[in-house]
């Protein structure tokens, strides 16, 4: 199938944890170890190292890109990183592990394809690290791993190890996390990151990388139910391509083939796929996340904004909305609140009707009874739109699931949301 090879390839992960648990350490000697860092990078990183008197080269400044990160010795920010090996390409968003800092998290797991969460080995499982294995959960991150890193600070000890192991086991039950992955670490001494630790020889799984090179994603993408935003209308009118109209835009789920039965939503015209085209050149199929341009065989009216899909396999269209938000902006949110809606490619505006309840990110208990959402809150609200949205619950497609609230003065986007059943 056309694209399949190409985009599994790709893998996206995003990492959390507490502070000083060690993400930026295990991001650099991900890079380091694996010869992905440039020579100017690693010089620049050894000599900031020597001049602060570090005993070894701190690879944590390889991803702490930010000169205040490097001087306060935080992570304020999501930053992200590209790396390859002869297996497979990876993005990672290196989210900071703080409370005040959840929004930050959201925004970088919200594209994950997987979460690392690290765990020291000499605290267990913390406060935070169930926050961030909570978070995961409602992002509906199919593969999870836990990476209980600093083994080399409780002498490589199994027991210690399978007591965090059987605790998390115990805790990831009661989470909606379908793969999950426990694996001892020193990402200070490069053990089980890159190669095998020959201090652990107890533990006969993957390391890290290899995790990473060889978890199955295929199947955590939607291919039933084809769905596809117009994101452009494509009508040159010249005189070479007098009747030229494609719609451009990106495969949200499922697959779309030439000759294909699709209706155009929220309209409910129903045509057939004349081709499909990527790059200007003609392809038998697209899947998600192929960006194409998708020719009709009837001249429909199709705009900016509306969704190809399937006519037996339809996702819901609606103006009453409930879903999962987190709140982005310092300014709370509060019932009756009015913002612009962004759902794939449609704009529309949107009123808070109901807030259902405020989560704390701590426990998972549903705090009934608040009156807003403040910085970095979690909530449940109702809300009604001026315009149908056309949408799919974010449990079934990450892609048509979700979307984000704009305050229409400021243009600042102040909430990113998870659409529910209704």
């Amino acid at each position: 199938m056309a694209g399949l090879d190409e985009d599994s390839e790709l893998l996206r992960f995003s990492t959390a944890g507490s502070v000083d648990d060690g993400k930026s350490t295990l991001i650099g000697r991900l890079l380091y170890d694996t010869k992905t860092a440039f020579v100017d990078q690693i010089e620049a990183v050894e000599d900031v190292s020597r001049r602060r008197g570090d005993a070894r080269v701190n690879l944590a400044l390889l991803t702490d890109g930010l000169r205040a990160e490097r001087e306060q010795g935080i992570t304020i920010d999501v930053a992200y990183r590209y790396f390859a090996t002869k297996r497979r390409k990876f993005i990672i968003a290196d989210t900071p592990g703080h409370i005040q800092y959840t929004r930050n998290m959201v925004t970088g797991a919200s594209t994950a394809n997987l979460s690392i969460i690290l765990i020291d080995a000499r605290h267990g499982l913390v406060e935070q690290s169930r926050r961030h294995a909570l978070i995961a959960s409602l992002l509906r991150i199919p593969h999870v791993v836990f990476a209980v890193n600093k083994m080399d600070l409780v002498d490589w000890s199994e027991d210690r190890f399978k007591a965090i192991e059987t605790e998390l086991t115990a805790f990831t039950t009661r989470l909606a996390v379908p793969d999950v992955a426990v694996i001892p670490l020193s990402a200070l001494t490069g053990a089980n990151v890159v190669d095998r630790a020959a201090e652990m020889k107890w533990y006969r799984g993957k390391t890290i990388l290899e995790h990473l090179e060889t978890v199955d994603i295929t199947g955590d993408r939607n291919l039933f139910d084809a769905r596809f935003p117009v994101q452009w209308v494509i009508r040159p009118q010249s005189a070479e391509h007098p009747d030229y109209r494609g719609y451009a835009g990106q495969v949200a789920g499922g697959v779309l083939r030439a000759g294909d039965d699709v209706m155009v939503l929220p309209s409910g015209v129903t045509t057939k796929i004349a081709k499909i085209e990527q790059g200007g050149v003609p392809i038998e199929s697209a899947v998600a996340p192929m960006s194409v341009t998708v020719h009709l065989v009837d001249k429909v009216d199709v705009a900016r904004g509306d969704m190809l899909c399937r006519p037996t396999k339809q996702p819901i269209v609606g103006q009453d909305l409930e879903a999962m938000v987190c709140w982005m902006a310092e300014r709370p949110m509060e019932a009756n609140g009015r913002y612009a809606l962004k759902h794939t490619t449609r704009w529309t505006r949107a009123i808070v009707t109901e807030l259902a309840y405020r989560l704390d990110v701590n426990t998972g208990e549903e705090l009934t009874g608040a009156t807003q959402l403040a910085l970095n809150d979690l909530g449940r609200i109702k809300l009604r739109t001026t315009t149908p949205v056309v949408y799919d619950p974010y449990l079934d497609n990450r892609l048509t699931g979700s979307f984000v609230l704009v305050d229409e003065t400021t243009n600042a986007t102040v909430a990113a949301g998870m659409l529910l059943e209704r």
